[in-house]
C-alpha cells in the first residue's frame, strides 16, 4: 500500500497520542480542536484504519494506532534533524570563510580565478584573508584560526590535513647584488653549500628544513650555516643587504626581497616548490569543500 502521509499528520497524531486528549493536544499545536479531529479523520481515512478509541472514558490508540506510534516518532525526529542540518547548511553558505595566507596566493591571477568560481558557487559568503607570519607554517590551520590557508609544501603534521596544490615554482636563491655569485644568470646548489642562510624560525619544522634544502645537503653530506632567522620578508630583505647570508624562495615572491640591493636567481640541483591550499582532513563543512574545489578548478588540479 503506497501512502503519501505529511508531516504534519504525523506531527497532530503523535501528539494527541502523546496526551491522549483532542483538546490539550489542539493547544499544544496551536490548531482548534476541530481542525484536529478532521486531520486525524482524515489520515485514518488515507490508512484505512482507526487510530485511536474515543469514548465517554476518553481517547485511546488503537494497536494499529500504538503500531504507527513509534514509527511516527522516528520520523519526525529524523526530519528535525534533517530541517537542522538544512538550516546549518544556509547558515554554512551565508558565512564567512577565514583563509590563512603567508605569502600571498595572487600568482598570476590564481586569487581572482578562485574567489570567481567560489563566489559562483556560494554567492552569499564572504572569504577574509589573513596574514600569519612564517613562523607558523600552517598559516594558522595548527591552532584552527583560519578554516583553511595558502601553504607551503611539506607542511607539518601533514596527516591531518587535505590539500590541493595550486602552483608549481622552482626555486630561486635571493642574494646581495654585490655576491661573488651575483652576477651568473644561474647558480648550481653545490655552489651554495658553504653560504650562510637565512634560515625562517625553528618553529616552521620541515618548512624550514625544506627551505634549507637540507635534503640535497644530506646528499652532499654539508649541514647548513645558519646566519640569520627571518619571520617575515621585510625581516629576510634586512638580512640580505646586511649581508648576513642568502636564503631560497619560490620563484613567485623574488618581487618580495628585489626591492634594491638585492638580486634572485634560478637554483640548479634541487627540485621545485609547490603551493597549495590546506584545509582539515576530516573537515566537512560545505564551505570549506567549496573552496577547496574552487581552487582545484582554477589550478586544474586533483585534490592531495
Amino acid at each position: 500500500m503506497a501512502l503519501d502521509v505529511h508531516g504534519r499528520d504525523l506531527r497532530y497524531f503523535v501528539a494527541v497520542a502523546e496526551d491522549l486528549h483532542f483538546t490539550r493536544a489542539a493547544e499544544r499545536l496551536f490548531v482548534s480542536q476541530p481542525a484536529l479531529s478532521k486531520q486525524i479523520r482524515a489520515l485514518e481515512k488515507q490508512l484505512g484504519a482507526q487510530l485511536f478509541e474515543r469514548d465517554r472514558q476518553g481517547v485511546r490508540l488503537t494497536a494499529v494506532g500504538s503500531a504507527l506510534l513509534p514509527y511516527a516518532r522516528r520520523v519526525l525526529a529524523d526530519w528535525d534533524a534533517a530541517s537542522d542540518a538544512v538550516a546549518r547548511a544556509k547558515a554554512e553558505q551565508r558565512a564567512t570563510l577565514v583563509v590563512g595566507m603567508s605569502t600571498s596566493p595572487g600568482r598570476g591571477g590564481l586569487l581572482p580565478a578562485i574567489r570567481s568560481r567560489f563566489s559562483e558557487a556560494c554567492p552569499a559568503a564572504k572569504v577574509e584573508l589573513r596574514q600569519v607570519s612564517w613562523a607558523d607554517p600552517s598559516a594558522g590551520l595548527a591552532d584552527g584560526s583560519v578554516d583553511a590557508a595558502f601553504v607551503w609544501l611539506p607542511v607539518p603534521d601533514e596527516g591531518r590535513y587535505a590539500w590541493v596544490v595550486v602552483a608549481e615554482e622552482p626555486r630561486h636563491v635571493a642574494l646581495p647584488d654585490t655576491h661573488h655569485l651575483a652576477p651568473r644568470q644561474e647558480i648550481d646548489f653545490g655552489d651554495l653549500l658553504d653560504e650562510p642562510f637565512i634560515a625562517i624560525p625553528r618553529s616552521a619544522g620541515v618548512l624550514r628544513d625544506y627551505w634549507l634544502a637540507l635534503d640535497a645537503r644530506a646528499r652532499a653530506g654539508r649541514p647548513a650555516r645558519i646566519g640569520a632567522e627571518a619571520a617575515n620578508a621585510d625581516e629576510t630583505y634586512e638580512a640580505l643587504v646586511d649581508g648576513r647570508g642568502v636564503c631560497l624562495l619560490a620563484a613567485g615572491n623574488a618581487p618580495l626581497l628585489t626591492r634594491g640591493g638585492v638580486v634572485t636567481r634560478p637554483v640548479r640541483g634541487i627540485s621545485p616548490s609547490r603551493f597549495a591550499l590546506a584545509w582539515h582532513a576530516d573537515d566537512r563543512r560545505p564551505l570549506v569543500r567549496a573552496y577547496a574545489e574552487a581552487a582545484r578548478l582554477a589550478a586544474g588540479r586533483r585534490s592531495g
